[in-house]
């Protein structure tokens, strides 16, 4: 899984960490940089296609730009910016470190540096050994091609390659005739980042009819099409899931949440929902007369049902629609799903209802954006590392800490 996200000169940022645990909730005011880190999270996923450095920021025809496009990628008024991920490794006493440095102006984004570095843990050491997997070099800085160096497990630099600058060297490797450690390392790194899924589940685009489909769409639109094309027994266990999750969120019962092919064909599908009350008659509507906060939630349940384990699912303003009663029953439905379909869960919120609900135990894993007090600059601290955290904690609930700003008020004092 991926255990942090370091960013340097990325949009708001100048230097930040963002440590990833099964359940990480980010929050701070509007504006504090929370949506530039998460932007960076679908960056590295749209590389890891294959989609060019350019064309993951400023967009294409399949895809929409990242807010604020080529123009704002880089903290004015530097032109590269460098993303780094730390990744699980293969087995318990290993992790990858993977690092891009993208060089941007008004055109172009191209790789100026980037290297995959095994970390190697020994018994009786807190410190890791380092290994180069692959590294660019930039005696050559100029050329049209970046020089890569690869390790062959001997002394040296290793197997030079010239590569495309326009795309991540990682995308590249799997047709290059390297060493198997390199490139099984390679790929394993492309898996973490292909499983990336930045959700933002739109309730007005899940109304309609959709075709049957295998994964979830960014916005939601096609979840009847994936409920429906799940086959037999699978199919049955999600919507049993999914009908047991949405019975807590509505005054009326919910008896049961399913989907079915329609048309001559049987390639389009549609979302219906059996609701009333108990001494009433219950009645079935479709997606169309379901409510926004039903939708969006039954979106989220789908989408930790229906991801590949290993996954790590961002999901902004996770709470948009639910009524506040709600937060504690969606903070353990995250945790609960998340843990069981070992898929790791990035959520922001401005709700204290839910901050509310996570409670102290989940301290360790609240990070809190914020803007340096002089420079403007995005900064991520951890809840747990203001120092007077205890004290603030004594005059209230984390909800209303964070609805007094006296949070943001303990950063700006310096933590």
């Amino acid at each position: 899984m991926i255990k942090e996200l370091s960013l340097k000169n990325w949009k708001s940022f100048t230097e930040a960490t963002l440590y990833i645990d099964p359940l990480t909730v980010l929050i701070g005011s509007n504006a504090s940089g929370k949506s530039n880190a998460l932007d960076a999270l679908l960056f590295l996923n749209r590389v890891s296609h294959g989609v060019s450095l350019f064309s993951a920021i400023a967009g294409d025809v399949n895809l929409p730009p990242l807010r604020g496009g080529i123009e704002w990628v880089c903290r004015k008024p530097e032109k590269q910016f460098t993303l780094m991920i730390v990744t699980s490794g293969t087995n318990s006493k290993q992790d990858y470190r993977y690092s891009l440095t993208v060089q941007v102006n008004g055109t172009k984004a191209e790789v100026h540096a980037e290297e995959l570095v095994a970390l190697n843990y020994r018994p009786r050491s807190n410190k890791p050994q380092e290994k180069a997997l692959f590294q660019s070099k930039q005696e050559e800085a100029d050329s049209p091609a970046i020089p890569v160096y690869f390790s062959t497990g001997t002394q040296g630099r290793g197997k030079r390659l010239d590569l495309s600058r326009s795309h991540t060297i990682l995308a590249q490797t799997e047709t290059l005739s390297i060493r198997k450690e390199v490139q099984e390392a390679a790929r394993y790194i492309l898996a973490k980042l292909v499983r990336i899924f930045v959700f933002d589940p739109i309730p007005s685009h899940m109304r309609d009819y959709t075709a049957l489909s295998d994964s979830l769409m960014e916005d939601g639109a096609n979840i009847a099409g994936v409920l429906a094309g799940l086959e037999g027994e699978r199919k049955e266990q999600v919507e049993q899931t999914i009908t047991k999750y949405l019975k807590q969120l509505p005054e009326r019962d919910i008896k049961r949440i399913w989907t079915e092919t329609v048309g001559k064909f049987g390639t389009d599908a549609m979302l219906y929902c059996e609701e009333g009350w108990d001494s009433q008659p219950s009645h079935v509507v479709d997606a169309r007369g379901m409510s926004d906060g039903t939708l969006r939630y039954l979106a989220i349940v789908t989408a930790l049902l229906t991801r590949e384990p290993g996954s790590l699912l961002v999901i902004e303003e996770v709470d948009n629609g639910l009524h506040p009663s709600r937060a504690q029953m969606l903070v353990e439905m995250l945790q609960t799903l998340g843990e069981e379909r070992n898929i790791d869960v990035l959520v922001t919120t401005h709700n204290p209802a839910l901050l509310d609900a996570a409670g102290p135990m989940m301290v360790p894993f609240i990070t809190v954006a914020s803007r340096h007090a002089s420079t403007g600059f995005s900064e991520l601290t951890q809840l747990e590392d203001i120092s007077h955290l205890p004290k603030l904690m004594a005059a209230g609930s984390l909800g209303r800490l964070s609805t007094e700003g006296r949070i943001e008020n303990a950063l700006r004092r310096g933590g």
